[in-house]
């Protein structure tokens, strides 16, 4: 009887380690997550795209002046060649819930000078139904010495 309750202890401690170690791996995933969508919204930029832009960013399309800085940014920074993230500041730390914050992303089309945009990013959910990210704004370039703006 005794050896029976350990082997049940054992079997319930496993279960419990694996659905941690899920919660902690959903996690951790949504810096990917972030990146990957930044990195999207880069190339739409790089490519002229300015549709592929407002369509990255939430709600972009009902704002006049999104649409419009979506329009400017893509024609001033089309340029072919490949993107590259050189630096990613994400949004935010480790979170189990939602969050807002603003990431500094360093970047560069090819062999060009680098270019340093700032995205707002909400990341909704939490890590039991699962986290996701949205990009809600996105600021021109700014200098790469500089912070990123209180307003974009």
């Amino acid at each position: 009887m005794r050896r029976s309750y350990v082997l049940i202890l054992i079997g319930l401690g496993v279960v419990v380690f694996l659905f941690v170690s899920a919660l902690l791996a959903r996690a951790f995933s949504i810096d990917g997550a972030e990146q990957s969508a930044i990195t999207s919204l880069l190339q739409a930029e790089a490519r002229g795209d300015a549709a592929g832009v407002v369509s990255r960013i939430r709600d972009c399309g009902q704002s006049a002046a999104c649409q419009a800085r979506a329009q400017t940014d893509a024609a001033a920074l089309r340029t072919p060649g490949p993107v590259t993230v050189i630096k990613l500041d994400p949004s935010a730390g480790f979170s189990f819930g939602s969050t807002v914050g603003t990431a500094r992303v360093a970047w560069r089309i090819g062999n060009g000078l680098p270019i340093v945009q700032c995205v707002r990013v909400k990341r909704a959910g939490n890590v039991l139904s699962g986290l996701r990210v949205k990009l809600l704004e996105v600021s021109r370039r700014i200098p790469s010495d500089k912070p990123c703006p209180v307003r974009y």
